[in-house]
């Protein structure tokens, strides 16, 4: 496969719906115990990792039942450490289709861990916030129900991703979403919405940007494939693997 900076955005859009499709095969065929082993190596490594460990603000991705590394214990974990912690919250845009999209990811917090153990899954699975409550809760940024309150800035953000790849060039590590923009569109409104004291000097959030992956989801060199990634794809600045090591993209300054 290609690299992705050489496409253009016809040939970009293919290559990951293919990408997407192929990996979908591949993690259709891996066990619950399997994940469920990698999920507590990915645990292990992101407990001591130092960032983790300082952070007071923590948003992270509310996993599906299979086929993606399991979050309940990071969740529990953050939560009895006292950390805040925010969780994924699509909401109507109200944007006119030529401004946006017209469905938004937020970043909304969790009271407590009865709060997050009451919360209802969806039809794919996935414990979802109800929006009756969202007036209650904290939100990192955007406008939700037409009702704005101080944005809350976030330390770390744990995402998920269907597959991921160093670049070998840049030595970045590369991920490819699920297809439908949320995070790299939650991640330019952030941006927009930081201060100048909340941003690197290069321009981007201070959060930091850490994605967790099955074994099978890292692309390896020698076979040929590639993350095809584009000018709106954004950056990460690591990876937490589920054989327990932590891949960090270059020039990142985070320790663990």
């Amino acid at each position: 496969m290609s690299q992705g900076t050489d496409m253009n955005s016809s040939a970009l859009k293919v290559a990951k719906s293919r990408l997407r499709s192929l990996m979908k095969e591949r993690l259709a065929s891996l066990s619950q115990d399997h994940i469920i082993s990698q999920s507590v190596k990915v645990f292990e490594s992101l407990s001591s990792f130092k960032p983790y460990v300082d952070a007071k603000r923590v948003a992270v991705y509310l996993s599906m039942p299979s086929g993606e590394i399991q979050t309940d214990s990071i969740v529990r974990h953050a939560l009895s450490c006292g950390k805040q912690v925010f969780v994924p919250y699509l909401h109507k845009s109200g944007l006119q289709p030529s401004d946006g999209p017209a469905r938004l990811m937020d970043m909304v917090s969790l009271r407590d861990l009865k709060d997050y153990e009451s919360l209802e899954r969806d039809k794919w699975g996935i414990p979802s916030v109800d929006a009756a409550t969202v007036h209650e809760r904290k939100r990192s940024v955007g406008e939700l129900g037409g009702n704005r309150t101080e944005d809350i800035s976030l330390d770390l953000i744990l995402l998920p991703g269907v597959a991921f790849d160093i670049d070998p060039n840049s030595k970045a590590v590369r991920r490819l979403g699920h297809g439908k923009g949320f995070y790299d569109y939650f991640l330019h409104r952030y941006t927009l919405a930081a201060s100048p004291e909340e941003k690197t000097l290069e321009g981007r959030p201070a959060v930091l940007l850490y994605a967790l992956s099955l074994k099978e989801q890292l692309l390896s060199p020698s076979s040929g494939e590639s993350v095809p990634v584009g000018s709106h794809d954004q950056p990460i600045d690591g990876l937490f693997l589920g054989d327990g090591q932590i891949k960090e993209s270059a020039n990142n300054g985070s320790a663990n």
